[in-house]
Parts: structure tokens; C-alpha cells; sequence
């Protein structure tokens, strides 16, 4: 049986060993954290991650989260109507539901989903070959027929084989988020102000997501984040100024958002491929970046299943990759660039005014746009 070594024990990883699995390879994920562990905050799962899910063998164990969103809207700061989209018409357009989760909640069924002994903890990745071999921090090494680089923004299997394009850089965001319990009248939404925009999730275990984006420059870390996060907002409405209030500042995560410096070529090279954010970092403002890392795991294993060459499944990966991935970065830098970064009013008038006139039904083809992709099966011969 073919081996294959999964680098990174994150959502894609986990994704991409199940679906190597169910092509008929053998997949092993190594994480060099010595538990595996989500971070506090919430992810949406649109139609592409739910349907690529599925194709994973997890229908089952989503099929009870999957609840229509209320209608949702985007309003401006002093909490003015701008936009509004019902989570039923979206539902109908892209024939399943939105699910908002906890991270960890995906984590765990992802994690459930693979057979006792495939995940190991504690071990440390130093450098990767083009032919397959592994050197970890101890001093062992192992070699596989394939290699999978999951290791996230800050990769080392990137850094390892394409050195050229190791670096990240800052995105021009700085980024708050937490999971905390509900509050009466904060439903799906997205509030704009100058250079920051703020989002409420309710998740499907009762619990609410919240985040804050804000245009900031590099470096920019604030030693205490709810006083920060208090004074930034001291003019917005009352809810989610008591929302970040009621928040534990133990339980706001804050991290500068980053891309990388240079996109890559190529996400293959011999037997190595790179999928998620090690591959393709994006900026959140679409909601994809977790989805992405999941559709790229599908896809590679409908690649390599069937008993194909390794070569060419992989050139396939990465012809089917590279132009989607490429495009729903770009396109969620130019939300950010819309939602996120304007700070001069009269450009905010404007913007507001291109949201308030644009009718509910284009808003929807337009969210359903990135969101269409249907998974190839996985299909072992």
C-alpha cells in the first residue's frame, strides 16, 4: 500500500488524510504540537467545505448542524441598515445551509474520523525532500510515496522546498476574535466602520463568535486588548460594546493577519504538495480560508485514488488548484479593501451608498458565487 505523510494536524491535514484513506493510501499526520488542540474562536462552513465534507464520509456527523442561519445584514456603525440577505434564499441558491462552529467541535469530528494510530503528536518537522524524506527536530527521519505540507501560513515544508517563497507578509489587519456566550438581539452580521469591521456568528451549539478586523499597521499589539477594543469602539452601538464587555480578556485572541510575500508557482514539486494556508494563505474577509484548506484535500485525494501515477496525480492537484485557490485570494483581498480598510468618510459615504443600492437578489448570486464548487469523487480502484 502507498504511504503518505500528512505535515500539520490542523483542519486541512486532518481532511487530507481522511481523504487519502479513503483513496487507499496509507496516511499518517504528524503535528508537532504534543496534543492536538483548535484555537478559541469559530469558523463558517459555506456549501463548497459542507459538500467536500461530505465527499470525506462526514454527511453523517455534519447532517445534524445543519440548520438554516437567520437572516443576516451589513449595517454601518451607528447601526444603520446598509444590506440585507436571508440564510433561506442563500440556502435555496446553493442548496445547502451555512454551519458556524466552534474550531474545536471541527477539529474533533475530523480528528474521530481517522482510525486510532494515525496521528502523532510531539513530533517536529526540521526540513523535507523533493523525494519524500523526512528530518524531524530529534534527529529521525522517514521517508513516504507522498508527503502533504499542511503545516500552515508559517510552513516548513515551503520553507523547505521552495525557499523563495517562505516569507509572509502583514496583510495591513490586525485581528480580534472570540467565542462567548449569546446575547439577546446579536444575531448574523457585520457592522462597517472606518478602517474596522465587526462580526457576530451564532454558532451551532448556542454559543456566539465574535470578531473585529481592523486596518492597523504593522505590529501593532496592544498590551491590554479590551481596553483597546473599548476605546476603538467607544462610539459604536451599545450591544457589541457590551458584547466585547462580557467577554473574558483571557478568551480574545488577537493575531496581526498575514499573507505571504510572494504566491507560489506551483503548489507541487516530486512528491510533496502543499495545500491550506501553506500553500495559499488569504486574508478572512470571504470565509474560505478553512474551506479552501478542505476542498484542497478532496481534491488531492480524487487525484492520487484510482491507482494512477504519482506524478500525474499530483500535476492534477495542482492544475485544478492553483487558478480557483489564486482567484478566491484576490477576490477576499478586495473585500477586505472594500469592507475593512476605508477610513476617509467621504469614500465610506460612497461605499455605503454602492451597498444600500445594490438589490438582495445580486447580493446573493454574489455570495453564492465562490461557494458553487462541487467536490470530484473519491474513488478507490
Amino acid at each position: 500500500m502507498r504511504t503518505a505523510i500528512v505535515i500539520g494536524g490542523g483542519i486541512g491535514g486532518l481532511s487530507a488524510a481522511i481523504g487519502l484513506r479513503k483513496a487507499g493510501w496509507q496516511a499518517t499526520v504528524v503535528e508537532q504540537a504534543p496534543e492536538l488542540t483548535a484555537v478559541g474562536a469559530g469558523i463558517t462552513l459555506w456549501p463548497n467545505a459542507v459538500r467536500a465534507l461530505d465527499e470525506l464520509g462526514l454527511g453523517p456527523a455534519l447532517r445534524p448542524l445543519l440548520t438554516t442561519q437567520p437572516p443576516a445584514a451589513i449595517r454601518d456603525r451607528r447601526g444603520r441598515v446598509l444590506m440585507e440577505f436571508g440564510g433561506a434564499s442563500l440556502e435555496q441558491l446553493l442548496g445547502k445551509p451555512l454551519v458556524a462552529l466552534h474550531r474545536a467541535t471541527l477539529i474533533a469530528l475530523l480528528r474521530d474520523a481517522l482510525p486510532a494510530g494515525s496521528l502523532r503528536t510531539g513530533a517536529e518537522v526540521a526540513a523535507v525532500s523533493r523525494d519524500g524524506e523526512i528530518t524531524y527536530r530529534d534527529g529521525t527521519g522517514e521517508r513516504a510515496d507522498l508527503v502533504v505540507g499542511a503545516d500552515g501560513i508559517n510552513s516548513t515544508v515551503r520553507a523547505s522546498l521552495w525557499p523563495e517563497h517562505a516569507a509572509t507578509v502583514s496583510a495591513g489587519y490586525s485581528a480580534f476574535r472570540a467565542v462567548t456566550r449569546p446575547r439577546p438581539g446579536i444575531t448574523l452580521g457585520t457592522t462597517l466602520g472606518p478602517g474596522t469591521e465587526f462580526g457576530t456568528v451564532p454558532l451551532v451549539d448556542g454559543d456566539l463568535y465574535w470578531y473585529a478586523s481592523l486596518a492597523a499597521p504593522t505590529g501593532q499589539a496592544p498590551g491590554d486588548v479590551k481596553t483597546f477594543l473599548r476605546q476603538h469602539l467607544r462610539d459604536w452601538p451599545q450591544p457589541l460594546r457590551a458584547l466585547v464587555d462580557d467577554t473574558p480578556a483571557d478568551a480574545i485572541l488577537h493575531h496581526e493577519l498575514r499573507v505571504l510575500r510572494r504566491r507560489l508557482p506551483h503548489y507541487v514539486t516530486g512528491r510533496v504538495a502543499l495545500l491550506g494556508d501553506a500553500a495559499h494563505a488569504m486574508t478572512p474577509f470571504l470565509g474560505q480560508g478553512g474551506c479552501q484548506a478542505i476542498e484542497d484535500a478532496v481534491v488531492l485525494a480524487a487525484s492520487l485514488a484510482g491507482g494512477t501515477d504519482t506524478a500525474d496525480a499530483l500535476a492534477r492537484y495542482d492544475r485544478e488548484r492553483r487558478p480557483r485557490t489564486r482567484a478566491i485570494v484576490a477576490d477576499s483581498a478586495r473585500m477586505g479593501a472594500l469592507h475593512n480598510r476605508p477610513r476617509n468618510p467621504r469614500l465610506i459615504a460612497v461605499r455605503n451608498a454602492i451597498l444600500r443600492g445594490v438589490p438582495a437578489s445580486v447580493t446573493t448570486r454574489l455570495a453564492a458565487r465562490p461557494v458553487r464548487w462541487s467536490p470530484p469523487p473519491i474513488t478507490p480502484r
